[in-house]
């Protein structure tokens, strides 16, 4: 062999591993056979307040405390200045007041200055140039406090600043705002109010929200956390979650009728995950249903998604108390079943009605979907989610009813839940799944099989768990969101019983998490999005309306080869959707017949999310590792050759 003839045979060898031109695979597609119709709301997110999710997440305020309500009522606040005993005082009116019982009182004899400095959540993230609006509840008992409030950064420097007159109107609670700017950007800014002349002053719901809130609603939620949402186009949105709608015990459990009506009226509860992981305490989250569900159905409809409230059925968390109401005890909780489709659906006549519109919304919310308990299991929750759905039925027989297949996709509990549920009739049965890459990979025909007649599923929580977790967003690895992607194409193909789906936990706090992964990680100024929300946006925005077959020798592609796959068609967009994931180590040259294809020749559009490094991961604060790559790709004679890189999830979409 001469050396030139060495060099060809060696180049050639280099660009096989390259490129994958060792072997070629022949995929049919059939773009006019419909196989099952996908639920134009399948895609959809779960959201919980875990991770500081809302309160110091998606809820805007910036205050911590801000109502004096934590277990300990200064947890968050720091005094300034000469304070001597009697200065501050916390008072409680809870017969008069159990929703917000406590408030600060102030007294002041002399004219020297004190006051109080407010931490945020893990800080406060400010930005040059936006206007910042304060606002207090507050009641003169002897006049004559100014109160001068004041932006200071992480080195303690004033950036923004203002003053507060109080009226001369005594002893009776009055509200007041002021708003001020900014000059400076900082993560880990504070808030200090100062106390200036002499006289006693009552203070209450201390806050201070920025003004480029979502849509600019007046104490609103984060634009940024939000348009992230936005940008996956959710079919419905799930919420209050999640183990925090069953509580540690009964009375921690999460009870909609105390997130609505006036803001400074909703009492607080410690959040469950405050003290669950010993690893990651957090004693300083609460819940101060600022985010309330009023706010939930408003998020729902701004997004242009399906309400899907979660309630508790009776029984708190089985991990923790696994406290039941007793049966003959039951009416309270499936009155509030009622009574929240009536707060969603009612007439301003009803009861429930007349405060959503006195809350500024006359219109129904128009929910179809209602959960009964989370992650619940066993004859004691059948027997309590009977009693529901009878009287659900009855009253409501609209409301599709979602029920809990308990914790695990598999195994005793399972069986016994999907058994009973099925033969109640249940709606839609919520199946959860938080297990490891391997077995997302071998359950991508988990639905292959399914009763086509018998209930539909709800994936309501999944997320590849690796077991890589050195840093907290590492776990959101490429190795995860890989398999994650071939377990969703079995989820897509069969859209007939899989009805929708969600990833979970949603948000997490860099600063402030208790559980990984999570689909987005945000500090207090910025979004950073996962390798598993690339993926849950390919499927979320090219859904399609139509399922159609995508083989390889006549069958499925589920792992043979080391390819998984799936087609659907939008016939409203008059588009054929390929997702296409190759977890091999090398590329893999597809040969896709398009039957039914009436052009001969054009151009698809392709996105490849791909990554060499299975432990790659995109890292709070830095560019991310992946992302999509968008380019285009020519086909011929109703022929797409496509190379698949290797580790990789393709989304190809061509015109028909």
């Amino acid at each position: 062999m001469n050396l030139k003839q060495y060099i060809i045979i060696a180049a050639v060898a280099l660009q096989s591993v390259q490129f994958g031109f060792a072997q070629q695979h022949s995929l049919v597609v059939d773009v006019n056979t419909s196989l099952a119709k996908v639920n134009p709301n399948m895609w959809g997110v779960f959201f919980e307040d875990i991770n500081m999710g809302a309160d110091g997440g998606i809820y805007a305020e910036l205050v911590k405390n801000r109502s004096f309500e934590f277990f300990r009522p200064m947890m968050g606040w720091k005094n300034l200045g000469p304070v001597k005993e009697g200065n501050y005082l916390i008072l409680n009116r809870q017969m008069s007041n159990a929703g917000n019982p406590r408030y600060l009182r102030v007294d002041k004899k002399t004219n020297t200055a004190i006051g109080l400095r407010n931490e945020g959540f893990r800080g406060m993230g400010v930005k040059q140039g936006n206007t910042y609006e304060f606002s207090v509840w507050y009641r003169q008992q002897k006049p004559g406090i100014t109160l001068r409030v004041e932006l200071v950064d992480s080195a303690g420097t004033v950036i923004g600043k203002t003053e507060l007159k109080t009226t001369q109107e005594n002893k009776q609670w009055r509200y007041q705002e002021v708003s001020f700017t900014s000059n400076k950007t900082d993560q880990k800014a504070n808030l200090q109010i100062w106390f200036e002349g002499e006289g006693t002053i009552d203070l209450d719901m201390i806050s201070l929200f920025p003004t480029d809130t979502w849509q600019g609603r007046k104490n609103g939620l984060r634009a940024d956390m939000v348009q992230t949402l936005a940008d996956l186009k959710p079919g419905f949105i799930r919420f209050p979650g999640g183990c925090i709608v069953e509580g540690f015990d009964l009375s921690q459990r999460f009870q909609w009728k105390k997130t609505v009506g006036p803001i400074e009226n909703r009492q607080l509860i410690v959040n469950r995950w405050n003290t669950e992981f010993a690893h990651r305490l957090t004693p300083d989250y609460f819940q101060t249903f600022g985010l309330g569900f009023f706010e939930y159905f408003q998020l729902a409809e701004d997004l242009g998604a399906e309400p899907l409230p979660i309630l508790n059925c009776g029984m708190a968390c089985q991990f923790n108390s696994a406290e039941v109401v007793p049966l003959d005890q039951l009416d309270e909780y499936v009155q509030d079943a009622l009574d929240l489709i009536e707060f969603a659906n009612g007439a301003v006549s009803t009861k429930w009605g007349k405060l959503r519109a006195d809350m500024g919304h006359s219109a129904p919310f128009n929910l179809k979907m209602l959960g009964v308990g989370n992650e619940n299991w066993g004859p004691q929750y059948v027997e309590r989610l009977k009693v529901f759905q009878e009287a659900l039925k009855k009253y409501h027989p609209e409301i599709e009813i979602i029920a809990s297949s308990g914790t695990d996709p598999e195994g005793e509990r399972f069986q016994y839940l999907d058994k009973e549920l099925r033969a109640m009739k249940i709606d839609i049965i919520d199946e959860h799944f938080y297990r490891d890459p391997d077995w997302f990979l071998s359950n991508a025909k988990r639905y292959d099989n399914y009763d086509r007649q018998g209930a539909k599923i709800f994936a309501g929580e999944y997320a590849s768990h690796s077991k890589n977790n050195k840093k907290p967003e590492y776990r959101n690895n490429w190795e995860a969101a890989l398999s994650e992607a071939a377990f969703l194409t079995g989820v897509e193909r069969n859209a007939d019983v899989v009805q929708l789906a969600s990833y979970a936990p949603l948000f997490a706090h860099i600063d402030g998490w208790q559980w990984t992964p999570d689909l987005i990680w945000v500090d207090n100024l910025n979004v950073y999005v996962t390798p598993s929300y690339h993926v849950q946006k390919i499927f979320s925005t090219n859904k399609g309306t139509d399922v159609v077959p995508l083989h390889s020798n006549g069958a499925t592609l589920t792992g043979e080869n080391k390819i998984y796959g799936s087609a659907v068609v939008d016939k409203q967009s008059n588009e054929l959707i390929l997702k296409i994931v190759n977890i091999g180590d090398s590329a893999k040259e597809l040969a896709i017949d398009l039957r039914g294809i009436k052009k001969a020749q054009g151009k698809a559009t392709v996105s490849v999310l791909r990554h060499d490094d299975p432990l790659a991961y995109n890292e709070v604060g830095k560019a991310p590792s992946v992302t999509p790559i968008e380019s285009e790709v020519n086909y011929k004679g109703k022929k797409l050759v496509y190379t698949a890189s290797s580790q990789s999830v393709n989304l190809i979409k061509l015109k028909l």
